[in-house]
C-alpha cells in the first residue's frame, strides 16, 4: 500500500536514518516534540573496602569440622561455666572451646609463619592461665579483671596484632568476626553431601534433651537420693538456669565462630599498622617536652626534700600529717604517669628525627623524662604504702599499687628501646606484662594479704576496720578466723551466709574450700551479725580516709 501523501502546508515526516532506530514515544509529550536530553556524569566506582582487600574471609568450604567445633564450644561453656560463681568450670569450659577450635583450624593455622603461630599459641595459653585463677581465688574484682584479660588475650590469639593499632583492632575485629562468620559456618552444613543429615541430628539432639529433662524431673521427684545425686551433676532447672544455658550457648558458639572464621583466613594487618607521617618539627615538640622535663625535675627535687625531711618537714610545710600527705597525691601521680606515657607515645610517633641533631635531642629529652617518671612512680608507691600502714590495707589499693609498678616497668622498657630506636616489641610485651601482673596478684592472694596486715596492726595498736573486713571474699576467711571476738564474729558474718549453700562440682573453688574448713574449725558460735559489728566500732580506725 503506498504511503499517504502529505497535506499541503505541512512538512513531510523525517526519514529514518540508516543504522538508527526510531525515537521512543513519551507519555504526555507530543510526538513531534524533541526527545529529552540527559547530561551524563562519569560514574567512578568506589574504592574497594578494607574487608574486600585486606580481610575477604575464607573461601566457602564443606565438612563437619567447623560446625562440630562451634557445637563443642557452645556446649562446653554452657555445661561447665558457673555464671554466677567463680570455679574450675570457667577453665574447663574455655579449655573445651579451645580444643575444638584447634582441631577445626589446624590445617589453615599451619600456614601461618612459625613465629606467629607460637605467638598466638602463647596468647591462647595466657587466656587459659588467667581463667585458671577463678579456680583458686574468689575476690570479685580480681576475677573480673582476669576474665576481661582472658578475653583480650583470646582476641590477640584469634586476630593477631603486633603494634598498638593492630592490638586495638583485634579487640574490635574479634566480636565482628563472630557475626560475620555465621553465614560461612552455615554454608559448611548446606554444602555437605549429606545435608539432610543435619535435620535428623538436630532433631535427635532436641529429642534427647526433652527426654532427659522430663524423665529426670519425674525420677528425681520420686527418689530423694537420686535427686541429690542428679543435683550434684546437673544445675537446678528453673527460669534462671534456662536463661544461663541459652546465654552461654550463644556466647560459646559466637566465640568459636569468630576463632574458626578468622584463623581460617586472618586479616592482613599491614595497613592497620602503617607508619604515621612524622609531621612535628623540632620547633613544635622540643619546647613542650623540655618544659615538662624541667617541671618533673622540680617535683622530684621536692620529693627528695620530703624524703630526707621526714614527718616534721611535711607537717611544718603543708599542715598535714604524713599519712594525709601521702594519700593526697597518689591518684594525681597515677594520672601523671598515664598522661606521661601518652605524651611519650605521641612524640615518638609524630616527631621528626631525620637529622642527627633531632635524634640526639629527642633521645636525651625522652630519656630524662622516662627516668624522672620512674622516680615519680616510686614516690606514688611510697605514698600509697605509707597511707595503708596508717589506715588499712585493701585489695583494691594493692591492685592500684601493682598497676603503678607495671607502669614503672613500661617506662624502663621505653628507656631501653630509646637506646637504638627499636621499640616494636613494647606493645606486645606491655600486654604480656599486664597478664603477669594479674597472675602475680593471684599468687599473692591480695585479700588474704590485706587481712593479715590489718590483723597484725590490730595486735599492735588495737585498731581495725571490721566493717571493711566483713566485705572481703572467702579468700580472707582463714586469716579472719584467728581474730578475737567480737571482731571475728563481725568479719565472718557475710561470708558465712555466702558459703551456706554447697557448690556443684563445676563451681569448685579453692578459696571457698579453705573458707569452709576454717568455719568448720571454729564452729557456728564464732559467727555473728550486725550487732557484733556495732560492738566492734570501738576498735575502728578514724573515718577520715
Amino acid at each position: 500500500m503506498p504511503a499517504p501523501r502529505p497535506q499541503p502546508g505541512t512538512a513531510p515526516p523525517p526519514r529514518p536514518q540508516p543504522g538508527f532506530t526510531s525515537q521512543p514515544t513519551w507519555t504526555g509529550v507530543p510526538a513531534h516534540a524533541p526527545a529529552p536530553q540527559f547530561r551524563g556524569f562519569p560514574h567512578t566506582p568506589p574504592p574497594p573496602s578494607f574487608l574486600e582487600t585486606r580481610w575477604p574471609g575464607p573461601a566457602p568450604a564443606r565438612g563437619w569440622a567447623v560446625p562440630a567445633a562451634v557445637l563443642i564450644g557452645a556446649l562446653g561453656l554452657a555445661f561447665f561455666v558457673p555464671l554466677g560463681r567463680t570455679g574450675i568450670g570457667w577453665l574447663l569450659g574455655w579449655l573445651t572451646l579451645t580444643i575444638g577450635v584447634v582441631v577445626a583450624v589446624r590445617q589453615p593455622a599451619a600456614q601461618l609463619p612459625r613465629v606467629e603461630r607460637w605467638t598466638r599459641a602463647g596468647w591462647a595459653a595466657a587466656a587459659l592461665a588467667l581463667l585458671s585463677v577463678l579456680a583458686f581465688r574468689n575476690a570479685w574484682w580480681l576475677v573480673t579483671f582476669c576474665v576481661l584479660g582472658a578475653l583480650g588475650c583470646a582476641a590477640l590469639a584469634i586476630v593477631g596484632g603486633r603494634f598498638v593499632r593492630s592490638i586495638l583492632f583485634s579487640l574490635v575485629a574479634a566480636p565482628f568476626a563472630a557475626f560475620r562468620g555465621l553465614p560461612w559456618v552455615s554454608r559448611h552444613v548446606q554444602a555437605t553431601e549429606n545435608a539432610g543429615m543435619t535435620r535428623r541430628i538436630t532433631g535427635s539432639v532436641a529429642a534427647t534433651v526433652v527426654v532427659l529433662i522430663v524423665f529426670g524431673a519425674l525420677l528425681s521427684s520420686a527418689d530423694v537420693a537420686f535427686s541429690a545425686a542428679l543435683g550434684a551433676l546437673m544445675p537446678e532447672i528453673n527460669a534462671g538456669a534456662v536463661f544461663r544455658l541459652l546465654f552461654l550457648l550463644a556466647v560459646g558458639g559466637l566465640i568459636t565462630v569468630a576463632a574458626t572464621y578468622t584463623l581460617s583466613a586472618p586479616p592482613d594487618l599491614s595497613t592497620v599498622d602503617k607508619p604515621s607521617r612524622r609531621s612535628l618539627s623540632i620547633v613544635e615538640w622540643a619546647p613542650p617536652i623540655a618544659g615538662l622535663t624541667l617541671l618533673f625535675v622540680g617535683f622530684v627535687a621536692v620529693q627528695f626534700t620530703v624524703l630526707f625531711g621526714g614527718q616534721r618537714h611535711v607537717l611544718r610545710t603543708t599542715g598535714l600529717s604524713y599519712a594525709e600527705y601521702a594519700r593526697s597525691g597518689f591518684w594525681q601521680l597515677l594520672a601523671v604517669t598515664l598522661l606521661t606515657l601518652a605524651v611519650l607515645a605521641g612524640v615518638t610517633r609524630w616527631a621528626r628525627r631525620d637529622r642527627p641533631a633531632e635524634r640526639l635531642l629527642l633521645r636525651i629529652l625522652l630519656g630524662l623524662l622516662s627516668t624522672l617518671s620512674v622516680v615519680i612512680v616510686v614516690s606514688a608507691l611510697s605514698r600509697m604504702y605509707t597511707y595503708q600502714q596508717v589506715y588499712s590495707f585493701t585489695g583494691e589499693r594493692i591492685f592500684v599499687m601493682a598497676l603503678e609498678l607495671a607502669l614503672g616497668v613500661v617506662f624502663l622498657m621505653i628507656m631501653a628501646a630509646g637506646i637504638r630506636w627499636q621499640g616494636a616489641w613494647i606493645p606486645r610485651l606491655t600486654v604480656g606484662l599486664a597478664v603477669v601482673m594479674l597472675l602475680g596478684l593471684a599468687v599473692l592472694n591480695p585479700e588474704d594479704y590485706a587481712a593479715q596486715r590489718n590483723i597484725a596492726r590490730y595486735e599492735e595498736t588495737g585498731k581495725i576496720d571490721a566493717w571493711y573486713l566483713r566485705a572481703l571474699s572467702a579468700d580472707a576467711t582463714p586469716a579472719l578466723s584467728h581474730l578475737p571476738d567480737p571482731v571475728r564474729r563481725c568479719t565472718l558474718s557475710w561470708i558465712a551466709d555466702d558459703l551456706a549453700e554447697p557448690d556443684p562440682w563445676y563451681a569448685w573453688n579453692l578459696g571457698r574450700v579453705r573458707a569452709r574448713e576454717a568455719l568448720d574449725r571454729i564452729g557456728p558460735n564464732a559467727i555473728g551479725g550486725q550487732r557484733d559489728c556495732r560492738a566492734a566500732d570501738q576498735f575502728d580506725l578514724p573515718k577520715r580516709r
